[in-house]
């Protein structure tokens, strides 16, 4: 019997400060930065969750909703919405943060990783206790995303 971990077990939060470097042609952050960091938060969250090493599967949402800027404070903050038998879905929320603190939330990405064995082979990861309403509904959503990309995968073949 495999065991549970709750959701708080493997919250993850990531700060960056958006460089010169970090900008596209039109001064705002670079999309594929912000899909490198989304990355790093998702396999960060879903190490902790299985405590194995991982590997994305795909990025199964990924909503730009606002732009940010040079030297805008980047909140990243990654949970365990579902988990399947091997895979794990990681919601990763991206926030710009003002002096005063409020957030406001610029992107929202859904990555499916995979954990892996010493030999690079899927593994059975822990099952999930989502505790809070709000946790409920990401895992009935999550759920309902699992069965789509199920459906699509079957659909490809």
């Amino acid at each position: 019997m495999r065991m549970e971990k709750r959701v708080s077990d493997s919250i993850t939060e990531q700060v960056q400060i958006i460089s010169q470097a970090d900008l596209n042609g039109y001064k705002r952050l670079f999309g594929g930065k912000l899909v490198e960091w989304i990355d790093i938060v998702a396999a960060v969250t879903a190490r902790r969750h299985c405590e194995h090493n991982v590997t994305t599967l795909m990025i199964d949402q990924l909503k730009f909703k606002e732009p940010a800027h040079a030297n805008d404070l980047i909140v990243l903050r990654g949970k365990i919405t579902y988990v399947g038998r091997t895979s794990m879905e990681v919601c990763v929320r991206s926030y710009v943060e003002k002096v005063d603190g409020m957030r406001r939330l610029i992107n929202t990405a859904y990555v499916v990783m995979v954990a892996l064995d010493e030999n690079e082979k899927t593994i059975e990861v822990p099952g999930l206790i989502p505790e809070t309403a709000e946790e409920k509904r990401e895992w009935e959503a999550g759920k309902k995303r699992y069965e789509l990309r199920k459906q699509r995968r079957s659909e490809c073949y």
